[in-house]
């Protein structure tokens, strides 16, 4: 379809919203409309997916038992093969004549602009002020066993994944899932949980990766420019997306792989200052953390309350176990499965042990989280206006530094996700109706900028963490596989038959 014809449609889709929205009762008329209406389905959806065993949702401990699992079925492959996971994102390993589409680094960026984001900064804040500062302590442990999720996620998609004619890459839970079972005899099941996930998949690009984004971003730039409404913010940024998400895969990498590298730099240079001018501080701030995990004060649901919002922001920040990564990490160039998976499994210690431990720290130091200026920033969830006050209790205009970081972060998780979840569409449709899937996304942004956040935020967890099911069901059945090929692979490894590359970084 032309270009010219997607932004017919697109502003055939705007401009009711617009004349609407410039009516003053009318339009707040519409859009409580909008949030009412969004508000009743997702009490319904939070409802079914967690239910509650022991006080902890299924879906939670799911992600938990599945994680742990992994790492005891892999031998703590996170902490044996960490150095070697680093040597091969420097390249040491790389073969151009490989198979694929990246390059290890670049399938590693890639992922990560789909999971370093608001999750980092807005989820923390919103973790720490309904859990406690324990939270950020059970989101560091969810981390460390999420390495391995993602290590045999990944390399599953590398292990099943499609190579086309013309060269593009096929791959992600829905392949591994179908081709992997099938080969086990189960090809219906294969089938069932394929479809299962890739419709959990299109609804959580619409949910976590994008309403989330849209109404947690709005939160941090109305907090530097508050005449701006939610509607007309809403406006611009499906305009801006849908612009990216036009141009396909190639304009969405170049997009993200631009600017997620200066935002991770500048939001984790921001927050280094924040600490260095409160270093006396840091070590009372993890003596707070550590001390809340296990006794926590005036915290609703105690110690498991405390536990599950921990677990929750880290599936919803690095998403591992949850198969998304996957889809990222199945075009890259190497004929080692297991090497993309060893590659993978730094993504939960950079976003979830490295970036989001900074922020708890953050708002920890400055006390945000109790203040009671800020309870009602608190009570109505709004986790980036919370992050955002923490900054700007240091330098008055470090909010403003922060809104564009979030922005940018919003954006690119939102244009990469447009592509996990294209794919996940492809996979059902065989390539028919692309188009309605696009328009769909950029309705969902529209609607996430307009709507009560507690609302998108139980909505976002809902469909993001429901993914892990199927998921993480098909890795237990296809686990024996991966550690069969895990251990062969270590043990050339160990005799030297694996060797650095002689184009790669070298000894």
């Amino acid at each position: 379809m032309k270009r010219q014809t997607w932004l017919y449609i697109l502003l055939f889709l705007l401009i009711p919203t617009v004349a609407l929205a410039q009516e003053p009762e009318t339009g707040q008329t519409f859009i409580q409309t909008i949030d009412r209406t969004f508000s009743s389905f997702v009490g319904v959806i939070f409802s079914i997916l967690f239910f509650k065993i022991g006080g902890f949702p299924f879906i939670v401990l799911w992600l938990l038992i599945g994680a742990i699992f992994f790492t005891i079925r892999m031998q703590f492959i996170n902490i044996r093969a960490f150095k070697h996971a680093i040597d091969i994102v420097r390249g040491k390993y790389d073969d151009p004549n490989d198979q694929g589409e990246v390059s290890h680094f670049q399938a590693l960026a890639t992922a990560l602009s789909g999971t370093v984001g608001l999750g980092n900064i807005a989820g923390v804040a919103v973790a720490v002020s309904i859990g406690g500062p324990g939270a950020a302590f059970w989101m560091t442990i969810a981390g460390f066993f999420g390495m391995t999720s993602k290590f045999v996620e990944c390399t599953l998609a590398q292990k099943y994944r499609i190579v086309q004619p013309d060269g593009t890459i096929s791959g992600g839970p829905m392949r591994y899932l179908s081709a992997g079972l099938a080969e086990m005899g189960q090809r219906t099941f294969g089938r069932v949980l394929a479809v299962l996930f890739s419709i959990l998949c299109i609804s959580a690009a619409f949910g976590g990766a994008n309403m989330f984004q849209a109404n947690q971003s709005y939160g941090a730039v109305a907090n530097v420019l508050p005449g701006l409404p939610s509607w007309g913010y809403g406006l611009v940024l499906v305009v801006l997306v849908g612009l990216v998400i036009i141009g396909g895969i190639q304009r969405i990498g170049m997009v993200a792989g631009t600017l997620v590298p200066l935002m991770c730099l500048l939001y984790v240079l921001a927050s280094l200052f924040i600490l260095l001018v409160n270093i006396t501080e840091i070590p009372g701030a993890i003596a707070t953390i550590i001390s809340g995990a296990f006794v926590p004060k005036a915290v609703e649901g105690g110690i498991i309350g405390v536990i599950i919002q921990g677990f929750q922001r880290s599936a919803f920040s690095n998403e591992a176990g949850v198969g998304s990564a996957a889809i990222a990490h199945s075009a890259a160039k190497t004929d080692e499965p297991i090497r993309e998976g060893l590659v993978a499994l730094l993504e939960p210690f950079i976003d979830t042990i490295v970036v989001c431990n900074m922020t708890a720290l953050v708002i920890v130091i400055t006390k945000v989280y109790i203040a009671d200026e800020f309870a009602a920033l608190r009570e109505a969830k709004k986790g980036a206006e919370l992050t955002s006050a923490a900054f700007g209790t240091v330098l008055a205009w470090f909010p403003i530094l922060l809104a564009i970081a979030v922005f940018c972060f919003a954006f690119s998780t939102m244009i990469s996700w447009s592509y996990y979840g294209e794919r996940c569409w492809d996979y059902l449709s065989g390539g028919r109706g692309l188009i309605i899937y696009k328009i769909l996304f950029l309705v969902a942004a529209f609607v996430g900028s307009v709507s009560n956040p507690s609302s998108v935020i139980d909505f976002s967890d809902a469909t993001l963490i429901s993914m892990a099911f199927p998921n993480i069901l098909g890795g237990y059945f296809l686990s024996a596989q991966v550690a069969k090929d895990l251990q062969n692979y270590m043990g050339r490894l160990s005799q030297g038959e694996i060797r650095p590359a002689k184009w790669g970084v070298g000894e």
